[in-house]
Parts: C-alpha cells; sequence; structure tokens
C-alpha cells in the first residue's frame, strides 16, 4: 500500500488500517481492557509467543530487526553528507542566498531589523491594533525573508496579508502567503510543524472567538515550547453586531492560563509594533498577539510612558505629580479608556497612575523590585479594566481593589452601544474608582 501511496505523483492517497487494539492477545484482543490497563506477565508472554520471541527473554530485539535499522543510519549517513557537499557547492556559487539561510536556520535575526519598526505618529485619528499589526507585519517582511503565514480564510479582516509577496500553492512554493482555509486546527498543526523546522518564522491569524478550534495545536507548542505566532483579532465585545456567538469573553484568561503561552494585546499601533518585536525575539513557547477590530488613538509617546515597555508585560503609562490614591489598570483597547478616565479623576481632586498591562506572562518574568516600581504594596485601591473575563485579575487589584470586565456573553448591537451597557464608559471606571476611595 505504501509503495503504490507513492507511486502516485498526480493526486493525495488514502491508506485505511483496520486496526484490532491489543492485536496478539489472545484474551484481551479488541477489548477496552486492554486500553487503560496493563496486560499482565502471563498474557505478555501468550504475545510474545504469537509474535514468534521467546516468551522467557525481555527487551530481545532480533539481528534482522537490528540490520535493518542499522543499515538505515548507513543509508541516512550518506544522504547528509551528499546534502552537505551539495550546499556546499551552493554556498560557492550563490554565497548571499546561502548566508542569508544560514542565518534563518540558526535562528538568528538579521542585523538592523528591528529598523523597520514603524513608529507611528500620536494621533485621535484612530487605527485598530488589527490595521497596525498588518503595517508592522508588513514592514518586517522586506527584511524577514523567512516570515511567512497567513490566515484561516481571513486575511483581509485579520490584516495579515503580505502584500508584496506571492501566494504559497502547489505550483509556487517561493511564496509566502499561506491559504489555509476555514481549518483553524489544520492551521495550528501546521504551524507546528513549520516551527519545528529550522528555518522559518510562522505565523497564523484567525478571529479571537476562533482560537477554541485551535486549542490541541496550541497547547502541543506550548508543550514542544516551539514559537509559532498567533495573531487573534476581533478580540471583544468590540466586534459588534456579529453577538454573542462571535464576541469574546473567555478566550482571554483560558488562553492565559496554558503554561509557557505568552499573550500580549496591546493598546495602541506603537505597542502593537512592540508586540510584534517581542514575539519574534522569543523563541520558547508560542507567542498570541491579540488585536481589536475598532480604531483606537495613538498614545502621544513624548508626554507618555513609551510603549517599548510592552517588553515588561506592565508599565508606567501615566501619572500623577503626587502619590496616587488609586491606581488604574488595563490592557488593549481599555488602555484609552482608563487614560480618559484619569483626566475626570484628576478634574476632582484625585490623584492616579495609568499601568498599561499587555501581557500578565511577560509581566510575570520581572524582578521584585520592577513589580514593585508598577504596583507599590502600599497602593492597593486598584481597579483593572478589561473587555474580557475578569478571571484572573483579582490577583493585581488586590482585596481592596475591584475589576470592570465581563462577566456573562455579550450582545449583538453596534460596539458604541455594548460598551455602554457593560459599564466600559469613563464615568462608570470614574465612579468604581471614587467607591474604592470610598467617595
Amino acid at each position: 500500500a505504501v509503495k503504490n501511496a507513492k507511486a502516485e505523483t498526480n493526486r493525495p492517497s488514502l491508506i485505511k488500517v483496520r486496526t484490532h487494539i491489543a492485536y496478539g492477545s489472545p484474551n484481551k484482543v479488541d477489548t477496552a481492557g486492554a486500553h487503560g490497563s496493563p496486560l499482565g506477565a502471563d498474557e505478555v508472554k501468550l504475545v510474545k509467543t504469537f509474535f514468534g520471541f521467546d516468551p522467557e527473554k525481555f527487551f530481545e530485539v532480533p539481528d534482522e530487526v537490528l540490520k535493518y535499522y542499522r543499515a538505515i543510519g548507513e543509508k541516512g549517513a550518506v544522504l547528509e553528507k551528499e546534502w552537505n557537499e551539495l550546499f556546499e557547492r551552493y554556498k560557492a556559487s550563490f554565497p548571499e542566498l546561502s548566508a542569508e539561510y544560514e542565518l534563518a536556520v540558526s535562528g538568528k535575526l538579521p542585523e538592523g531589523w528591528k529598523d523597520k519598526l514603524p513608529v507611528f505618529e500620536a494621533s485621535d485619528k484612530k487605527m485598530a491594533t488589527r490595521q497596525a499589526s498588518g503595517k508592522v507585519l508588513n514592514a518586517l517582511a522586506e527584511v524577514l525573508p523567512h516570515l511567512i503565514g497567513g490566515a484561516a480564510d481571513l486575511a483581509p479582516s485579520t490584516e495579515t496579508n503580505l502584500k508584496d509577496y506571492d501566494s504559497f500553492t502547489p505550483t509556487s512554493y517561493g511564496g509566502r502567503n499561506f491559504h489555509f482555509g476555514i481549518r483553524e486546527h489544520a492551521m495550528g498543526s501546521a504551524l507546528n510543524g513549520m516551527a519545528l523546522t529550522k528555518g522559518v518564522i510562522p505565523y497564523g491569524a484567525t478571529f479571537l472567538i476562533f482560537s477554541e478550534y485551535m486549542r490541541p495545536p496550541i497547547r502541543l507548542a506550548a508543550i514542544m515550547k516551539i514559537r509559532p505566532i498567533l495573531v487573534y483579532t476581533h478580540d471583544s465585545i468590540g466586534l459588534g453586531e456579529d453577538g454573542t456567538t462571535h464576541q469574546p469573553v473567555e478566550q482571554l484568561i483560558s488562553l492565559r492560563s496554558i503554561p509557557n503561552i505568552t499573550l500580549i494585546r496591546p493598546a495602541d499601533a506603537n505597542e502593537t509594533a512592540h508586540a510584534w518585536r517581542v514575539a519574534l525575539e522569543h523563541t520558547t513557547g508560542p507567542v498570541v498577539l491579540v488585536f481589536t477590530r475598532q480604531g483606537l488613538k495613538i498614545l502621544d509617546q513624548s508626554k507618555l510612558g513609551k510603549a517599548i515597555g510592552v517588553e515588561k508585560g506592565a508599565y508606567i503609562l501615566s501619572d500623577s505629580l503626587r502619590d496616587p490614591e488609586v491606581i488604574l489598570i488595563a490592557s488593549g483597547s481599555e488602555v484609552e479608556l482608563i487614560m480618559l478616565a484619569q483626566a475626570k479623576l484628576l478634574e476632582e481632586g484625585i490623584s492616579s497612575r495609568v499601568v498599561s498591562m499587555p501581557s500578565w506572562e511577560l509581566f510575570e518574568k520581572q524582578d521584585a523590585e520592577y513589580k514593585e516600581k508598577i504596583f507599590p504594596t502600599n497602593i492597593r485601591k486598584r481597579l483593572a479594566v478589561e473587555a474580557g473575563s475578569i478571571l484572573g485579575w483579582h490577583k493585581y487589584v488586590t482585596d481592596e481593589g475591584d475589576i470592570i470586565g465581563m462577566t456573562g456573553f455579550g450582545e449583538s448591537a453596534p460596539a458604541e452601544d455594548l460598551f455602554k451597557v457593560f459599564g466600559f464608559t469613563v464615568d462608570n471606571v470614574v465612579l468604581k474608582a471614587k467607591a474604592l476611595l470610598g467617595e
């Protein structure tokens, strides 16, 4: 069957193998007992007898098996030698391309690649972080030829198409855009395969809600400590009219709960650029980049904390002139909201600190001194705001703080209306902050 499949070169082949659990075990073949329990010493002897082994010997490998596998090793050594010789000839003929290949395989990034990261001018003209991500991705593609990926039939919506490059197809292996189709699980598995193959940096995109269909390959990537970059857009009730089935609620905390994952939810275009920088520098686990559908202001880095603070997981975006009475914490689209709330609190004589916290995982890697700088232990009045499940935020707000978040599913309505209905307003943030202070 395998030979016939290999001989067929014009279409896929399917080999259907009918199996019997515990084949060779006379008393347990085709039973559930063989699945969850050891066969037992007596039954193992019967199995050995069935296959022609000495039932009294353990870990016996027949000579013909040893000979077969040693021959495979010898064949592999010959093939490796031939390939290395071929590559040496290639290097002599194409020194620049071979150097590019060797750099990619090494896992290192080319010198000066960070210079390609866009810097966005502060503006009240709004830009969704998915749009900013698209600009960053295309800028990086110019200096990272091994950065490849695509989307699960949502490239235009997720802004993940590399505009100046072809698609990867059966007739064009030189393309860099992959069309995975509506197959999130398969996309995740393909990304894992590419991440395991030295020489490429793979990314894949879909809406955050559809990360549910990718859970097994995401978990395997975390276990294997490989780095596919997972781009998830339309990250909250800000999705709007598509309603509850498409509005993520529990997905952020669900992904954060997977060990060895780094999730980053940036607040604006410049945080998005640094989120991509962190993702490319990280190599020991999946990186999840979470972006908005709706537009966000581009924050003024000349007056506020620098977006490079993304690498720390949390940083002071805006502080008060005197000791803050309350700390306002948010990720993503809600950072803009707490910035407005800070200004209103100041009008009422209340000092506050705004902390942008795009990544819990990156923050937890910081030392105690840095954590104390961001969240002083003597300031326990803290309010976290995130348009997702409130689970997990309690650790950062303390027992004297509060959380504005989602405790149920969304609704079908324009995003602006939904944010009002679920309490993501300046007035509600101010109200909750004042309540913490007993006002």
